[in-house]
């Protein structure tokens, strides 16, 4: 059996309404064949990530990875600049591996409850995950891209906090889908 892991925030290790990580207990129901690990920790940014990368992902031999850091780096209490936090994501896909890695960039937020974050800097995140998907030819998900070309995006972003940033089931499902999908590809080669 194939390993995956999910390496994030809280909006990997969110759990809603359930006893469960919502993102890994939704995949395990769209994917077999996989053992689903979720690694996401609440609070954390990409410097927390990359002291906990080996324990956490590394030394379970993940044949996956999904990769989702940015809220807490763009947040303003605790931003980690730019050029950092990309360089930060480079070193997990070094660390990872460009074939098993998957880059996903973070969601925007709902401006008119979440103060901590603006898509503005979030976009410029969203980009730099972009750019290192490029340069290393790590698999990469725009789900900021895909969530904001929504109409009615900030309903998704609504989850039992209705803070702006941890979003509800609806936000999973998407993020889900674009997940499963983009594994799907990368199975087909």
């Amino acid at each position: 059996m194939s390993v995956l892991i999910c390496f994030g925030d809280s909006i990997t290790a969110g759990v809603e309404n359930r006893k469960e990580a919502v993102l890994t207990a939704k995949m395990a129901d769209k994917i077999g064949n996989y053992e689903i690990i979720n690694a996401g920790v609440s609070g954390n940014n990409t410097v927390d990530a990359l002291n906990r990368i080996k324990k956490d992902v590394i030394y379970k031999q993940p044949d996956l990875v999904t990769v989702l850091f940015g809220a807490n780096d763009a947040a303003f209490h605790k931003m980690i600049d730019l050029s950092t936090y990309q360089n930060n994501i480079r070193k997990m896909v070094q660390l990872i591996g460009t074939a098993k890695t998957i880059l996903i960039t973070p969601a925007p937020v709902d401006e008119s409850v979440q103060f901590a974050r603006t898509n503005e800097v979030l976009a410029s995140y969203a980009n730099a995950v972009k750019e290192v998907a490029v340069e290393t030819g790590a698999h990469f998900i725009d789900f900021y891209t895909e969530m904001l070309s929504m109409k009615d995006y900030q309903k998704k972003l609504k989850g039992i906090h209705n803070d702006g940033l941890h979003f509800g089931e609806d936000g999973y499902d998407i993020l889900v889908e674009l997940i499963v999908k983009k594994i799907r590809e990368i199975q087909k080669g």
